[in-house]
């Protein structure tokens, strides 16, 4: 069985991007990068993304990670707090540890594609 359908399928996935989602515009670091966007559609890009990212049905028409992220100006800090959110937003909603631990495994690989500045070796 798919992590999407062990935390409830649609209908999870889409409280989790909501909650998500005002945890990121409110957050001091991340509140600017979604400055002026399209939240509406923002957000029906995650359901979406995380839907097959979590083994849920096909369903996402975006674009690549990288495409997406080019010149965002995303940072290693912005990429740990995003997924500092996400995992306090599946804390909230009592997704198993277990299940957290497996979502993260499934998106930790898209740093590389997600940041877009690197921090100058010291």
């Amino acid at each position: 069985m798919a992590i999407y359908d062990d935390i409830g399928g649609r209908d999870a996935v889409a409280a989790a991007v909501g909650i998500f989602y005002d945890k990121v515009v409110a957050d001091d670091l991340l509140g600017p990068y979604f400055t002026g966007r399209d939240m509406a559609r923002q957000q029906s890009h995650m359901r979406a993304f995380l839907a097959v990212a979590l083994g849920g049905p096909d369903v996402y028409a975006g674009r690549d990670m990288r495409a997406a992220h080019a010149g965002l100006q995303i940072t290693d800090v912005a990429f740990d707090r995003v997924v500092e959110l996400l995992v306090a937003t599946l804390q909230q909603l009592e997704v198993p540890g277990d299940i957290i631990t497996a979502i993260g495994a499934k998106l930790a690989p898209l740093r590389d594609d997600v940041v877009t500045v690197r921090a100058a070796a010291a």
